[in-house]
């Protein structure tokens, strides 16, 4: 049941101070105002306020010869005609003034009223648009997603001026009330998938997100443990995320977190790069292929050399792809799995060292590890080889947890080959073809669409880089049920 407001300032005053530490904690400011006779009462947050147009807001309704009423009657006649330099509004509702307020904008009581000022002249703490250390571009914008939810609504209404994009709000968790936008394109986007959407927003049931987008995705998406794959593609890029609206896609943008959700989500969408679409076609085309290849080459290469070095050294070495002259089956397995701990090793601390120092600390490291392990015979060139390609093409894919979830299933198959040998290698091959078909996804949609079910024209688009005169408009992304 909603709780309303009283017409006596003292009580909502009092109301107020049950509910927000009023006096203790110091980011929270209040004044008491004389609105001509009439008395009245302010809070807001300091730092969401844009200090200056409160200023002059106060001034004007505190100034005798401005305010010329010594009484206010009516309110809202109030609000139309002296408030002029911000967004305001007049709420009634306890819980919606609560909402806000701890938002960012400001709250004006006025006695004799059951009504409230709602005056949004917010502002956040919040650093500049600038290009995405995830998802470096080589050529095109170099604006990216920030924490700052108005700014990446901006983004997005900037490149796409249509009437029909709607920005539709939602609020998650108990604690932290985070606000939560659905973008979405109207008559592009599926209306089941999209009633589906707020129904599972509503219905959440947490305190708070307070890993942002990642926290939301793993409410959205509840997978098991033997699921390593990503349920749902992010991009901190404004252009991608736009390409992705026209296609008829729904975004989940999440305040304080500059990765936007993008809904639904298949498998296919890793292999895609935006860097296609500023080459030619057949260059993108090109590229696209390769990134294919190397998903196979990243998950299987190193296990195929394990079993062929373990259990078939003599057909590899008589092929002369391999040599393993010297080295026992369990120095190979051993020196298989050091290099891979190793690489990981390398992986993560290049990634939480400062980009000025990451380049040099893997490759100086590299070196350094390496030739010292070939020369005391802790690891041989060969595998250092095929361990170093096995990098390089998980390195060549634009998602990274889409390549740190293959990183755990190559893990899996390195070892199911390293003691069961070949039918080990099958084993690991179906479960993990199990796993990959078994992903979760939003709205019960195939992992593997459009390959399973079957949709030759939205499967061209997704192997091929189409030239824009017929890429546009992408209706074969209709991904409803059949």
């Amino acid at each position: 049941m909603k709780q309303t407001l009283s017409t006596r300032l003292n009580d909502n005053i009092t109301h107020l101070k049950s509910i927000f530490p009023i006096g203790t904690s110091f980011d929270l400011i209040t004044r008491e105002l004389l609105l001509g006779e009439t008395k009245s009462y302010w809070i807001g947050i300091n730092g969401f306020c844009r200090t200056e147009i409160l200023q002059q807001i106060f001034s004007d309704l505190q100034n005798p010869v401005y305010t010329k009423d010594s009484i206010v009657e009516d309110i809202a006649d109030y609000l139309n005609a002296k408030i002029g330099y911000a967004q305001a509004e007049l709420v009634s509702d306890w819980q919606k003034i609560t909402d806000n307020l701890l938002s960012g904008p400001s709250v004006l009581f006025i006695d004799g009223f059951a009504q409230a000022i709602l005056i949004d002249v917010r502002t956040y703490p919040a650093r500049g648009v600038a290009e995405p250390d995830t998802e470096r571009v080589t050529r095109g914008a170099r604006d990216g997603f920030v924490e700052t939810m108005l700014f990446n609504t901006n983004l997005i209404r900037r490149r796409i001026r249509t009437p029909e994009l709607t920005f539709e709000m939602a609020k998650v968790g108990t604690a932290s009330r985070t606000d939560v936008a659905i973008a979405y394109v109207n008559g592009l986007a599926d209306q089941a998938l999209l009633q589906n959407i707020k129904e599972v927003l509503k219905g959440l049931t947490v305190t708070s997100l307070t890993m942002g987008s990642k926290s939301l995705e793993e409410l959205l998406i509840r997978k098991s443990w033997f699921h390593p794959l990503p349920g749902l593609q992010t991009t901190e890029r404004p252009d991608v995320a736009c390409s992705y609206l026209m296609e008829g896609h729904i975004l989940l943008i999440v305040d304080n977190s500059p990765a936007v959700l993008i809904l639904p989500c298949t498998i296919f969408q890793f292999t895609q790069s935006p860097e296609d679409y500023y080459k030619s076609p057949l260059v993108g085309s090109y590229f696209r292929l390769v990134r294919f290849g190397c998903i196979l080459v990243s998950l299987f290469l190193m296990p195929l050399f394990l079993l062929a070095g373990v259990y078939y050294p003599d057909f590899s070495q008589n092929l002369g792809l391999i040599s393993t002259a010297g080295q026992t089956p369990a120095a190979l397995i051993f020196y298989v799995f050091a290099v891979e701990l190793i690489l990981d090793l390398f992986k993560y601390s290049a990634s939480l060292s400062s980009s000025r120092f990451s380049g040099s600390l893997s490759i100086v490291g590299g070196l350094i590890i390496g030739d010292i392990a070939v020369n005391l015979k802790w690891a041989s060139i060969e595998v250092l080889f095929y361990a170093a390609v096995t990098l390089l093409t998980s390195l060549s894919l634009s998602s990274i947890e889409f390549s740190d979830a293959l990183r755990v299933y190559r893990l899996l198959l390195i070892a199911a080959t390293a003691f069961f040998g070949l039918w080990g290698f099958i084993a690991g091959t179906v479960l993990i073809l199990l796993s990959a078909a078994t992903t979760p996804t939003f709205g019960g949609m195939s992992y593997f669409w459009p390959l399973f079910p079957f949709n030759w024209t939205a499967l061209k688009t997704l192997l091929f880089r189409y030239p824009t005169v017929k890429a546009q408009p992408s209706k074969s992304w209709n991904r409803q049920k059949k």
